[in-house]
């Protein structure tokens, strides 16, 4: 592949591409939706740049590594985080070995330019600031200006986009003008028993019926809890207790005890009993709490002022 470009007069070192074998599974209506987001019907319109969202290890990235791979373009993964500066996501300065300054292009920035498919990995955890280097990239404009390199650079016309973001806590609140760009809003659900089955031996084709079964009926047992065990989580499990199985063969340990030994390392203590963790949980968010009214901040609960105090013997006191 091409290893430079010039834009401007600036010469920009690209990115290498990502391998992509990626394979999904299941759910093809949300396949075909990401699909649908980057058809162009006409010379006047665009494609869109849709958030993929969806609880961590649930499969947002490996759906849009498919899409990609599904239209034939080469991919890029650039992955956010908090300390993400707009160089970093557009052209970052470097010192050459001559001495001489040198300018590389990001996966995103080498995306725009050879016209392929790049995916922000968890956008929400990437700051305001980068976020407003790619307002006019997410627009109309399709293009991104690189202060540090001095250079507008547009994007290719086949060039298509897709943030992932994770439904959790530990994230950046993105500002509307770009929510408003990042549209529309693709939600990626946990798979049902059949397709969680048949993702976890895609990946783990070397561990036994029985083994998958078992974490099959784990992982669909946490999501009719509402919990957020993922197949990334039955992956990593089954993992760990296959390597346990095969550590010492004279003493083997039994698979059920390898099973929970994985489930306690891997996801903690309070996965062996998921019903409780569910009780807990649902009372940490205030699943059992009455909410609060402002008469509660100010008055006690039989003060005859409380606004929420049913007395008619009072009423009747002072009407006579």
């Amino acid at each position: 592949m091409q290893k430079h470009v010039e834009v401007d007069g600036v010469q920009l070192a690209l990115s290498r591409p990502n391998d992509n074998s990626a394979k999904w599974i299941g759910q093809r209506e949300i396949l075909q939706q990401l699909q649908a987001c980057w058809i162009v019907v006409d010379d006047a319109d665009l494609p869109l740049s849709p958030r993929l969202v969806g609880a961590p290890g649930i499969g947002k990235t490996a759906l849009a590594m498919a899409a990609a791979q599904q239209r034939g373009q080469e991919l890029y993964i650039y992955q956010c985080t908090a300390d993400t500066r707009p160089e970093d996501l557009l052209v970052t300065p470097v010192l050459a070995q001559s001495g001489k300054i040198a300018y590389h292009a990001s996966a995103l920035v080498t995306a725009m330019i050879r016209g392929g498919v790049c995916i922000l990995d968890e956008g929400n955890r990437m700051n305001e600031k980068s976020w407003a280097s790619l307002a006019p990239l997410l627009d109309y404009r399709r293009y991104v200006e690189s202060i540090v390199a001095g250079i507008t650079i547009g994007a290719h016309r086949d060039f298509r986009c897709a943030v992932t973001m994770n439904q959790d806590e530990s994230t950046y609140e993105i500002p509307d003008y770009i929510m408003s760009r990042l549209q529309p809003t693709l939600s990626v659900g946990f798979p049902n028993k059949q397709d969680e089955l048949a993702i976890l031996q895609y990946h783990l084709p070397f561990v036994e019926p029985e083994m998958l079964a078992i974490t099959v009926e784990f992982l669909q047992r946490s999501h009719e809890l509402k919990l957020d065990f993922s197949p990334r989580d039955g992956i990593n499990l089954l993992r760990y207790a296959m390597k346990r199985l095969s550590q010492d063969l004279t003493h083997p340990i039994a698979k059920d005890r390898a099973w929970r030994e994985a489930l306690e390392k891997c996801l903690g203590e309070d996965a062996l009993d998921l019903e409780s963790l569910a009780q807990r949980r649902s009372r940490t968010l205030g699943g059992d709490a009455v909410p609060l009214g402002l008469g509660d901040f100010f008055f006690a609960t039989d003060d005859p002022l409380h606004p929420d105090l049913d007395d008619d013997d009072d009423d009747d006191e002072l009407l006579f």
